[in-house]
């Protein structure tokens, strides 16, 4: 994807807000924008909110948004008896919405009309003709940092309508703010498609393993067991006759000499969406290792503490902390196979802890959770297409994450003006 940017360094001024182009200019948020609160209509009033139609935004609808700078409609919406006799202003589309309580900094354009709670702001365009919201949008996103600064309070934060009113913006040609925010929007497109790409491949392994790992491959007669319906050829099998169940440990973190360069240290923080943890916080020296035990590449982490039924593989050698208790699988078991089946009975294994507030599945009965196992030569060609599923979806987030910094890189050169755009 190209975007039409130069590279040529543009000369600039100095102003309130840092360098800006000489031909920019600086308004406050007052300047260019009517600013509008918004309230919560009393919801003891059935009439106010049964089979109502009116958009009513919140910061947890903005919050929702997942990098998205458009808004469509509200999760709740109210009656216009209650938009009203609550005399509360109707935005139009076009206009921006932001949230500035519990959290600050949440910002979008309205795709329809809407109103708003108390936890957000309006900021409806005063001259039309040289303001172009969008540009807006985007750089009020990117100054969400000052934002928070700017808000005060003790139990939350909050940003106040005056402290909104008076935040300095650049006002550049309203030509100039189009193109800018058309920039932005072509990546804003892209990463959107990356992202619809990305939910297909998670729905298509989703159905995979909930079609593999009960079924298998072209089997026609089935058996039940005390995990369910499974092929009559497979086994039910304790994690224990698998292979190892190693618990793991943390050196002691008042010796130095344990903590250094040599083997990766795995907690559950290190945990990702991918398949392999390849990055840790920290790392054990040789001495460190040996306190514990060294676990093997291709072995399978599951979180029996705290964060239950998080699952990921050992991507080289390295220890684990305490609450992670590691399969290491033995011969003729097939690891990818034992991966995949623990992701998909994440949630059985989340039962096995209970519900408290320090779920745990301790060693012992870790070592009796059941699991099918087909024949080695079947359980290869299941992981296999399932990594080939999982092959894409790293490839697609790889490049949603090249999306993103491209993104984050044009913000901070053009909505400066530290780079110019082309008109034409």
């Amino acid at each position: 994807m190209r975007i039409s940017v130069p590279d040529v360094m543009i000369r600039n001024k100095q102003s309130s807000i840092g360098k800006i182009l000489r031909k920019w200019d600086v308004q406050k948020i007052s300047d260019v924008f009517v600013v509008e609160t918004g309230t919560t209509p009393s919801t003891k009033r059935s009439d106010y909110w049964l089979n109502g139609k009116v958009n009513w935004l919140t910061p947890s609808d903005l919050s929702k948004l997942n990098g998205k700078i458009e808004i469509v409609e509200s999760e709740r919406k109210i009656t216009e008896k209650a938009l009203k006799e609550n005399n509360l202003t109707l935005m139009s589309a076009g206009s921006i919405i932001i949230s500035t309580r519990a959290p600050v900094g949440y910002v979008a354009i309205l795709k329809q009309e809407a109103t708003f709670n108390q936890g957000c702001k309006g900021l409806v365009v005063k001259e039309s003709g040289e303001v172009f919201s969008k540009f807006y949008c985007y750089y009020l996103l990117h100054q969400k940092n000052k934002l928070q600064n700017l808000s005060s309070g003790s139990t939350f934060k909050e940003l106040s309508k005056d402290r909104l009113e008076s935040l300095e913006v650049p006002l550049p040609p309203l030509p100039e703010q189009k193109k800018i925010a058309e920039v932005l929007s072509t990546v804003d497109e892209a990463i959107q498609k990356v992202e619809e790409a990305i939910g297909r491949a998670e729905r298509l392994k989703k159905g995979l393993m909930q079609e593999l790992l009960t079924k298998g491959i072209a089997h026609k007669e089935f058996k039940d067991t005390e995990i369910g319906t499974i092929p009559k050829e497979w086994e039910v099998v304790e994690l224990s006759k698998i292979g190892d169940i190693v618990t793991g440990t943390t050196p002691s973190t008042n010796i130095n000499e344990f903590w250094g360069e040599g083997y990766p240290f795995v907690t559950p923080t290190d945990f990702a969406d991918d398949k392999y943890v390849f990055k840790t916080e920290r790392s054990v020296t040789k001495s460190g290792a040996e306190q514990g035990r060294l676990i093997p590449k291709n072995s399978i982490m599951v979180v029996c503490i705290a964060s239950v039924g998080e699952v990921a593989m050992t991507s080289t050698e390295c220890i684990t902390n305490q609450q992670i208790n590691t399969i290491v699988c033995n011969r003729g078991v097939d690891p990818h196979y034992i991966y995949y089946e623990m992701v998909f009975r994440k949630r059985i294994l989340k039962r096995w802890a209970g519900i408290t507030t320090s779920p745990i599945i301790k060693k012992s009965s870790f070592e009796k959770f059941p699991i099918p196992l087909p024949p080695l030569p079947e359980q290869k060609k299941i992981a296999e297409v399932l990594s080939t599923v999982d092959q894409k979806l790293e490839l697609l987030r790889e490049r949603k994450e090249r999306f993103t910094r491209l993104k984050n890189g044009l913000m901070n050169e053009l909505l400066t003006g530290e780079k110019r755009v082309r008109l034409n």
